[in-house]
C-alpha cells in the first residue's frame, strides 16, 4: 500500500500528468482512428441495400469529441470558434470548402497555426459516427446531433435510396457536370467497421489510386527544360510513368521525390499497370508531424 506521503505526492502530480496527457493528444500523438474505407463500385452490384450521397473532394477528418484527427492520427489545428458547440462524441466526415477547391482546403487545414479567414470557408460534413447498430440508425442519431449543435460549421451529408444502375449513372453525370468528384454508396444496414469493404463504395467516371514519386523525367520539344513525366511507384512496388495532367507551373516545379500523389486511370493494361494514367494532385492532406 502507498504511504500517506506517497499518496499526497501522487495527488499533487495528478493534475500535471493529466495536463501532459491532454497536451500529447492535442499535439497529434494519437493512434490512427479506425475508420471505414471505400471500395470501388462495379456494375452488377445490387443497389437496393444502398444509400447515395455526393463524394466530397475534401479532407477526411475524425472528430474524437475534442479535436480533429487525420487518418494517420495527426492533429488538424482547427480554431476553437470553429468547433464551438460540436458534439462531444466521435464523428466521421470531411472538412470541405466546396467543389474543386481541394488544394486550397489542404493548404488551410495542414497549417500548424490556423488562419482564421481560411477556416471561415470550411465546413465539417459528417456522414457517419462510430458506434453500434446499423447505419440507418446511426444516421438518425447524426441528424439529431447536427440539429442540436446548431453550428454553421457542422453539416450533415445528405443521403437518398439507390435504385438502378442507369439512375445511378444519371446522378453521377449530374454531380460531375456541377464540378463534383463522384458519388458514394453506403449500405444502409452496415456496421461501423474499420477497413475496406463492400459496405462503402465510391462511384466515379474513372478510377484513382496513389503512388510515390521516385524520379523526374526530362521533357522534350515544348517541354524541354521542364519535367516531361514522373516515374512513380505503386504500393506493390511496381513502377511506371505519368506524363499527363500537369500544368506548366507544376512541370517547372514538379513534386519532389518521395511525394505521395493521386492519379486517375481507366482500368488496367494486360500487364496489370494503370491504363491512361493522368496526374490529379499532390496528396498532401496530412498535417505536419508534431515537433519533438
Amino acid at each position: 500500500m502507498l504511504s500517506c506521503q506517497m499518496r499526497v505526492a501522487f495527488t499533487g502530480l495528478l493534475p500535471a500528468l493529466l495536463l501532459i496527457m491532454a497536451f500529447s493528444a492535442r499535439a497529434g500523438e494519437a493512434s490512427p482512428p479506425p475508420v471505414p474505407l471505400a471500395s470501388t463500385y462495379q456494375q452488377g452490384v445490387a443497389l437496393e441495400p444502398y444509400w447515395i450521397s455526393e463524394k466530397l473532394d475534401g479532407v477526411r477528418a475524425y472528430w474524437n469529441g475534442q479535436v480533429f484527427l487525420s487518418r494517420n492520427g495527426n492533429l488538424y489545428q482547427a480554431p476553437n470558434w470553429f468547433t464551438a458547440g460540436f458534439p462531444d462524441v466521435p464523428l466521421d466526415g470531411e472538412l470541405w470548402m466546396g467543389r474543386q477547391r481541394f488544394a486550397e482546403l489542404s493548404g488551410a487545414v495542414r497549417k500548424r497555426v490556423p488562419v482564421h479567414g481560411e477556416w471561415r470557408d470550411i465546413r465539417f460534413h459528417v456522414f457517419d459516427m462510430p458506434g453500434p447498430g446499423p447505419f440507418y440508425e446511426r444516421y438518425k442519431q447524426l441528424q439529431a446531433l447536427v440539429e442540436k449543435a446548431d453550428s454553421r460549421y457542422l453539416k450533415l451529408v445528405g443521403q437518398k435510396p439507390a435504385s438502378t444502375h442507369p439512375a445511378l449513372m444519371a446522378d453521377l453525370d449530374r454531380v460531375v457536370a456541377k464540378g463534383g468528384e463522384g458519388l458514394m454508396l453506403k449500405r444502409r444496414d452496415s456496421r461501423y467497421t474499420a477497413g475496406r469493404s463492400e459496405d462503402l463504395l465510391k462511384v466515379k467516371t474513372y478510377e484513382d489510386a496513389e503512388a510515390v514519386v521516385v524520379a523526374h523525367l526530362g521533357g522534350k520539344g515544348r517541354l524541354k527544360g521542364m519535367m516531361g513525366a514522373l516515374k512513380v511507384e505503386l504500393p506493390n512496388g511496381r513502377r511506371f510513368r505519368i506524363g499527363t495532367g500537369f500544368s506548366d507551373q507544376l512541370r517547372a516545379r514538379p513534386p519532389a521525390r518521395g511525394t505521395r500523389i493521386t492519379f486517375k486511370y481507366y482500368g488496367l493494361t494486360a500487364t496489370g499497370l494503370p491504363r491512361f494514367a493522368s496526374f490529379l494532385r499532390v496528396r498532401d492532406d496530412e498535417p505536419p508531424e508534431p515537433s519533438p
